[in-house]
């Protein structure tokens, strides 16, 4: 049986050199602004930079921070950017961190949303946006078999949690954000079964409340709804910043009809080829509904759980990192949000990939991506230097 020890594990800061805060600032800015890659990459990064060379951080103090990204909802690399600056100056800390990390690709998306806006209507964003789409869908696509592999491996129960999210993503057109939830209990009844369930169970009432304040906003204001949607969106991302992609679409598209499926796409998009988290695709349909302040309400809704993530476990977390029911069910919800973006990848590549030029570039980027491994920013530069040539 595992066991919880009673006092939390030291920071392991041997070796360690701890500089001034303005330091890590300086860091983060320059990281959110050309840490292209994905948050795999990213993480790489920091790693190098601030474990191997500058040795800011001690090695053990880093994985943890990737241990606690990998157990809690969010996109791993602003979750360990937050991390580390929760370990340098607690809350405070990560907020700081955060706001540096995710601000240069806020304004490249604010931006972008501007141009977006104004120029929508004329034939060569038209024709950007043509070939980007397919190329998005391929990204999307390859992201959504590597996440279920490297989840799943050879677990039959994990592929079939999959392949029931994809059934449902894909025939519902819908993505339902508490199959997740109810995917990571039953993996974790299964493998690590929680004692207190043959005594008293009393999930049921706080899920008919959490069901209650997440679907109350539904007649509040734009901006409001904005912020409790992205709220709701920033706790549901598991295993990828692209497992956001089927739960967005569900609710700006068939919900809300904040934004048309053309648009949805091209807001995708963003988020894949401006550094920092792809998440930052928040920014732009905030932008599209509500203009700045819905692009800033959109943003910080979103997160505000990935950040809540890491500072309220934070103080606790070493002590419960290798608890077997943590770890099952989060092996659950990632099962189930790799088959919910390869059903969202499903629907919305029949609505991109529609005629012979779409499916060339969609295979291309497939090829390219499985077969030279592309990074996804170029993938999408270059379907849209396809589609000014398609269109």
């Amino acid at each position: 049986m595992h066991t919880v020890t009673s006092e939390q594990s030291p920071p392991d800061t041997e070796g360690a050199i701890s500089p001034a805060f303005g330091a890590y600032l300086r860091y983060f800015l320059h990281l959110g602004t050309f840490g292209f890659g994905g948050p795999i990459a990213t993480v790489g990064y920091m790693q190098r930079d601030l474990v191997e060379q500058r040795r800011w951080i001690a090695e053990r103090d880093f994985l943890d921070g990737i241990a606690l990204g990998q157990t809690m909802p969010g996109p791993l690399a602003a979750q360990v950017v937050m991390w580390v600056g929760y370990l340098r100056a607690r809350a405070v800390g990560a907020l700081v961190t955060a706001v540096a990390f995710i601000l240069p690709s806020f304004v490249i998306v604010l931006t972008v949303a501007y141009f977006y806006v104004r120029y929508q209507g004329l034939s060569w964003v038209q024709a950007l946006f043509y070939g980007i789409a397919p190329g998005v869908m391929a990204i999307i696509g390859v992201a959504a078999y590597k996440l279920a592999r490297t989840t799943n491996k050879k677990d039959p129960k994990l592929w079939a949690v999959s392949g029931a999210l994809f059934m449902i993503t894909a025939v519902t057109e819908t993505e339902i954000a508490y199959l997740f939830v109810g995917a990571g209990l039953v993996v974790m009844l299964i493998e690590a079964p929680p004692a207190f369930l043959f005594r008293r169970l009393r999930n049921p009432i706080l899920l008919a409340v959490g069901h209650s304040f997440l679907f109350g906003a539904a007649t509040l204001a734009t901006n409001v709804s904005l912020f409790l949607f992205f709220l709701k969106a920033g706790a549901f991302i598991f295993g990828s910043g692209l497992a956001i992609v089927p739960f967005l679409r569900s609710g700006v598209v068939e919900q809300h009809h904040w934004l048309t499926e053309a648009q949805f796409l091209d807001a995708v998009a963003m988020g894949l080829i401006t550094p920092g988290p792809v998440v930052i695709t928040a920014t732009f349909i905030g932008y599209l509904v509500g203009g700045l302040v819905g692009a800033i309400v959109a943003t910080v809704g979103i997160f505000t759980p990935i950040y809540l993530g890491v500072v309220v476990p934070g103080r606790w977390f070493l002590r419960y990192r290798d608890n077997p029911h943590v770890k099952a069910f989060v092996r659950g919800a990632t099962a189930a949000a790799a088959g919910a973006i390869a059903g969202a990848a499903f629907v919305l590549t029949r609505q991109a990939v529609d005629d012979i030029p779409t499916v060339i570039i969609a295979l291309v980027a497939l090829a390219l991506l499985l077969r030279f491994r592309v990074k996804e920013p170029l993938i999408v530069g270059l379907a849209a230097v396809a589609g000014l040539i398609f269109y």
